[in-house]
């Protein structure tokens, strides 16, 4: 059986907890935060997870 090699780009984006989230950094948190509200700029800082569906795509890319 050859070695899994896994997508490093989604490496990079992705990582998945212990319980088997997930996890990635919002988009839109760059550039161009002047037409944006603080409470926007605020929601956007955090770390979120992905939903299931793409979850599952995600996790096997990364070979888990």
């Amino acid at each position: 059986m050859p070695k899994l090699k896994i997508r490093k780009s989604i490496k990079k984006r992705f990582r998945v907890t212990k319980t088997g989230k997930v996890m990635h950094r919002s988009h839109g948190n760059r550039h161009l935060k002047t037409n944006k509200s603080k409470n926007q700029i605020r929601r956007l800082k955090k770390i979120k997870s992905l939903y299931s569906t793409i979850a599952r795509k995600v996790k096997k890319l990364l070979g888990k």
